[in-house]
């Protein structure tokens, strides 16, 4: 679980201690916190940012690009009517499993439809048939392939729908000149690229390790 570095722990710990968590979700990041790469997981305050969002638009269709083991796909679909619809994009089946059990034990799991394979894949074939039909998406996944995410996802989105994107402060580095690698380099790009975006209003979160938050007008 990737922490904001640029706030004090205290308030790291505060935070986390006034966002809600169901007990399901609480054990899921517990299990997860095991794992040598946890660093992965979305951080319970930006899950419940995520959840907040959708429940604000009213959201019905979704879509997830990075699921690892499930935490921020379980608050997303926990917050889609029960006639809601999950569609998860990822490459590992061995971490979505374990996001499978507890979606199953939440009483979420027919809303999700997790799709093994290169998310640019799915997301292509997606914008060929639905294009502006999904009311939210959320993007955690490698950052070299955020602006390809960014670009299909928002032509999946109707006018109103939203656009979050994980990791956009990289733990302050996108805001250091002097670190120039990849990673670093595709999210500061992003960052500008997005905030002068005349196709969306947005707005760049300090929450977590960053989150940009883009409305499709």
């Amino acid at each position: 679980m990737t922490r904001n570095a640029m706030i004090a722990d205290a308030v790291e710990k505060y935070v986390t201690a006034q966002t809600r968590e169901t007990p399901l979700a609480a054990e899921l990041r517990k299990e997860t916190m095991r794992l040598p790469n946890s660093e992965m997981m979305t951080p319970p305050d930006v899950a419940g940012l995520l959840a907040f969002l959708v429940r604000a638009i009213g959201g019905k269709r979704a879509i997830e690009v990075g699921t690892f083991t499930g935490y921020g796909s379980l608050a997303i679909a926990s917050a889609l009517p029960p006639d809601g619809q999950l569609i998860c994009c990822d490459i590992s089946a061995e971490w979505t499993a374990i996001g499978k059990r507890f979606w199953q034990r939440a009483g979420v799991a027919e809303r999700i439809d997790l799709r093994l394979a290169p998310a640019a894949e799915t997301l292509a074939g997606l914008a060929s048939r639905e294009a502006g039909r999904f009311d939210f998406a959320f993007i955690d996944a490698d950052k070299g392939g955020y602006d390809g995410y960014y670009e299909s996802c928002l032509t999946l989105m109707r006018p109103g729908g939203v656009i979050a994107l994980d990791n956009m402060l990289w733990s302050g580095a996108v805001a250091d000149k002097r670190v120039r690698d990849g990673d670093t380099r595709a999210l500061r790009a992003l960052n500008e690229k997005v905030s002068k975006d005349e196709r969306v209003d947005a707005c760049l979160l300090s929450v977590g390790d960053g989150v940009m938050v883009a409305r499709k007008r």
